[in-house]
């Protein structure tokens, strides 16, 4: 088979990664579908808490978990044959359906409006709709069924244990999902005071059933903010698993979606990645990489060398392309969205076919570097949807330079009003009451050092280690037009 050329490996990048890039319209599907080894314990049933950053896969997984099609692959992909004995709902997501077993999130605010109603008892309401209880399901409102379930604590234990002894009997696990809680309630305390009942249902679950269970998808900072004053709630730190995207998962993904493409390309890219062994065909347009291909990092440098060259410039002193990507695309905890890695490889497929047809290498490496201000965007977006605050505090450091000194970040702050903007943010949302809305506040709006500090503790800024001070990422710093001394240039209006 003839290998590709640059612009054939262009040409197959570009439309190998156009559906791919677009996470908010795209399901996942059977040819799509990339299993990376450091999700494995993320999906197994009796994993109550999943925490991952926004654009880890949160809301992927969760997804990808409801279709039987999709779940028998990652059975057969972990060797998780458990996976297979599984009955799942959707106890919350962002996208609603008329008959959802939970509320509308303008439903919840009202249902926690005054403290009439406990968040345990709350979520217990919603464990009992998703598992169809006759009793519950009869009842025509929430606040009805709520009355229920607070009035009816013998009647409530009956029915977990029925619906428990069902499934066992059945030989199955019924596993309720629940995702996208930035967007329970607007406001942070009362965000907190959900996950935190949330938490202590899934825990009881786990601890007084043998086939039910909830699987909860959180980002790590709601997690570690909700309060959980309830008995062995230590014991949900030792029943926790982390979605992370190490590099090699990166380019596994990448390859995964060059190599299931299915138009012109594909089956050349497969024979040209099959030195070590042949791509698996596994049916319906399905193939699966060599494992080297996938998880060996000098196999992956060489097989990216051939589509972008070794060097970010003409020698190595730029810097190696198949650490830079990545390393241009990290936040401050080292996470790389997988939406925005592999909308830098397709722009840069794009910018290259535009500016540098005649290069050698499918990607130019000054196509690449300015593939980054798009990444850039594409990530400030998903911030946005989740944690619009976040975005309002770095637009506050437009037009300065970092690394700066803490104080000088709480300057720019200051100056800009931007506690008084985070209280208006919260109170314009809440009595706006949009379903999407930006997820809910920072804990403290009002003290700015607080703020720098949860900053820090979801990555979107950064504290030098040597010197103390605030450093910001290329993937927010380029969106926000916020210059470095010697980082990546910045976009000339």
């Amino acid at each position: 088979m003839t290998p590709l050329t640059a612009d054939e490996y262009r040409t197959l990048i570009d439309r190998a990664l156009e559906g791919a890039v677009d996470a908010n319209t795209t399901e996942p599907d059977l040819r799509r579908l990339f299993t990376p080894s450091s999700h494995r314990l993320a999906l197994a049933p009796d994993v109550t808490v999943v925490k991952g950053a926004r654009g880890t896969g949160k809301t992927y997984w969760a997804k990808a978990l409801t279709d039987p099609r999709l779940r028998e692959i990652a059975a057969a992909s972990y060797l998780m044959p458990k996976l297979r004995r599984v009955e799942i709902a959707t106890g919350f997501a962002a996208d609603r359906r008329a008959d959802a077993a939970y509320p509308t999130k303008r439903v919840i605010a009202r249902l926690m409006r005054d403290d009439e109603f406990d968040a345990v008892d709350f979520w217990f309401t919603v464990v009992l709709m998703a598992l169809q209880v006759p009793e519950i399901a009869a009842i025509g409102d929430w606040p009805g069924r709520m009355s229920w379930v607070r009035d009816n604590p013998e009647a409530l234990d009956d029915a977990l244990q029925e619906a428990d002894s069902t499934a066992h009997n059945d030989g199955m696990t019924r596993v309720l999902l629940f995702d996208a809680l930035d967007h329970l309630h607007k406001d942070r305390t009362q965000a907190d005071k959900l996950v935190s009942g949330l938490l202590e249902v899934a825990l009881e679950l786990r601890l007084t059933t043998t086939a039910l269970r909830a699987k909860i998808f959180i980002r790590p900072d709601m997690y570690d903010s909700a309060p959980k004053k309830f008995a062995d709630a230590s014991k949900l730190t030792a029943n926790t698993a982390e979605l992370t995207w190490l590099r090699e998962n990166l380019y596994g993904l990448f390859f995964h979606q060059l190599g299931n493409y299915d138009g012109p390309g594909a089956a050349e890219f497969r024979a040209a990645t099959s030195m070590t062994g042949s791509w698996r065909d596994e049916g319906e347009g399905r193939f699966i990489a060599p494992t080297d291909v996938i998880a060996d990092q000098t196999r992956q440098e060489a097989v990216f060398v051939d589509i972008a060259g070794p060097y970010m410039g003409t020698d190595r002193r730029k810097g190696l392309t198949y650490t830079w990507v990545p390393n241009h695309l990290q936040d401050g905890n080292e996470e790389v969205s997988p939406r925005t890695w592999l909308y830098s490889l397709r722009e840069a497929a794009v910018v290259s076919a535009e500016r540098y047809a005649g290069h050698e290498y499918a990607l130019h490496y000054d196509a690449i570097r300015a593939s980054l201000h798009g990444a850039a965007r594409i990530r400030v977006e998903e911030l946005t949807e989740d944690i619009a605050w976040a975005v309002a505090a770095v637009e506050k450091l437009e037009g300065g330079e970092v690394p700066m000194e803490p104080s000088l970040v709480i300057a720019y702050w200051d100056q800009g009003g931007l506690s008084a903007a985070l209280q208006d943010l919260a109170k314009d949302n809440a009595q706006d009451g949009q379903e999407d809305d930006g997820g809910s506040g920072p804990r403290k709006p009002a003290d700015l050092f607080a703020v720098l500090e949860e900053l820090i503790d979801i990555g979107v800024l950064t504290r030098r280690l040597t010197t103390g001070a605030i450093d910001l990422p290329d993937v927010y710093r380029l969106y926000f037009n916020i210059g470095r001394r010697g980082g990546v240039s910045r976009k000339k209006s």
